[in-house]
């Protein structure tokens, strides 16, 4: 008997599009909105299953807007969307956030471009014909004009390599991977892994419901209190009739946020005056304590070093135990690592089912199947939380690695240093930002 070989597949055609976009999370989103309106046809491609980027994936207890508070967390190219929704609280969780950029969605009709569950595995650029092409990972082949890399700065998760960590028996989660269904932390030995934004937002959440939580610190964090509140309908009314002018002060201000410029410095300040304004903007929270104090915390040690004194006492005030209290104190200057705000972080280690562990001191030397091992002892843990961030700014275009003039990848482009243009294009790389 003789066989035959099954007919061979050809390629899939190849889809032809002005512009491709590489994400769907509040960047992709836009991108897709702002092409379409200069009348191009655009297509996006994303491997989730519907839109949101970082705010579908990070479903972490706990997750909410750290930046800058709602109203002014939104788009802003339209007055619309200021006018139809309202937001709850000053310091969205994530599902308000999700919520109203699936609303977005809608609104524009965003979904019929984009392509979910599907990650782009290859983008080139063809000189001859002056476009992009790209491959994805269910076979669809894609060409445009322009290459459109919204894939997010914080997107791709940064995993640790930690001996025996791959034998542990237990549950492990990465917050920047968090399923969607319910997860239970109670009766659980729970350990989490880092105490940036995501571990500092998480861990009191956790310790509400966990029999007992294991907190393995690296790097003791300034952390200030979010402040979070409902938003009243007064608020909300306030934003939409003086939107024009807040606006304005968004785009004028390096970090996007809606505040007025002042020339405080704190080296003009008596001690007396800069303790009652420290107090005042701890008390308000947010991320005004930094832009309502003063200007010369970022260019000055000795100032510096007021605001950072002002925290650690607090933490001191805060933390009951000495010792443990120590451990949380910071050692690097204020804003030289990215600012935190924190619900009740300080607080949790008041708590008998919270532990510290200081990595600087007490490293971690391997995983068991059912415990994390340190320098000083075993550590028994149901469950792991990996609050280990992202391979950030750079990890996820590296990752893709697109080829371009002359096939060079991004990777060979990028070997001696990061070249680029104002943040957003790459010399060899063209028509792709």
């Amino acid at each position: 008997m003789t066989t035959q070989s099954p007919p061979s597949r050809s390629p899939r055609p190849v889809e032809q599009y002005d512009v491709l976009v590489i994400g769907a999370g509040v960047s992709g989103m836009y991108a897709i909105h702002h092409f379409r309106q200069m009348g191009l046809s655009v297509r996006a491609y994303d491997g989730a299953s519907d839109v949101g980027g970082t705010w579908w994936y990070n479903r972490y207890p706990g997750a909410r807007v750290d930046g800058p508070g709602s109203p002014f967390y939104c788009y802003t190219f339209t007055d619309e969307l200021m006018k139809e929704w309202d937001w709850e609280e000053t310091q969205s969780e994530q599902s308000a956030v999700l919520a109203y950029l699936e609303h977005v969605a809608d609104r524009f009709d965003l979904r019929r471009d984009i392509q979910f569950d599907t990650w782009v595995t290859d983008a080139r650029y063809d000189e001859a014909t002056q476009r992009w092409t790209i491959e994805t990972s269910t076979g669809a082949r894609a060409s445009g004009r322009f290459l459109i890399c919204a894939v997010g700065a914080l997107s791709t998760t940064n995993m640790p390599d930690i001996p025996g960590i791959q034998d542990f028996a237990g549950e492990t989660y990465h917050t920047g991977q968090w399923p969607h269904e319910p997860i239970s932390f109670k009766g659980k030995r729970v350990a989490v892994i880092g105490t940036g934004s995501s571990g500092i937002q998480a861990i009191p959440e956790i310790a509400k419901e966990a029999d007992h939580v294991t907190v393995l610190q690296r790097t003791a964090q300034y952390a200030f209190p979010a402040g979070n509140r409902p938003l009243s309908p007064e608020e909300m009314a306030e934003a939409r009739a003086n939107w024009d002018s807040i606006r304005a002060k968004m785009m004028a201000h390096p970090g996007g946020f809606p505040v007025d410029s002042h020339g405080r410095k704190a080296l003009d300040a008596t001690p007396e005056e800069r303790e009652a304004l420290y107090e005042k903007l701890w008390q308000r929270g947010s991320f005004k304590f930094f832009l309502d104090s003063y200007v010369d915390i970022a260019v000055s040690e000795e100032a510096n070093a007021t605001m950072a004194d002002f925290v650690k006492a607090k933490i001191r005030k805060i933390v009951r135990d000495p010792k443990t209290a120590e451990k949380l104190i910071p050692n690097h200057f204020v804003m030289t690592k990215r600012p935190i705000l924190e619900n009740g972080y300080f607080e949790t280690y008041n708590r008998d089912n919270v532990t510290l562990v200081d990595l600087r001191n007490d490293p971690i030397e391997r995983f068991t199947r059912n415990s994390v091992v340190t320098k000083s002892g075993e550590h028994p843990i149901d469950m792991l939380v990996l609050a280990t961030g992202f391979d950030a700014i750079s990890g996820t275009m590296l990752r893709l690695n697109p080829k371009g003039r002359g096939g060079v990848s991004l990777k060979e482009r990028w070997k001696d240093r990061f070249h680029n243009f104002l943040g957003l294009t790459i010399g060899g790389f063209p028509i792709c930002s």
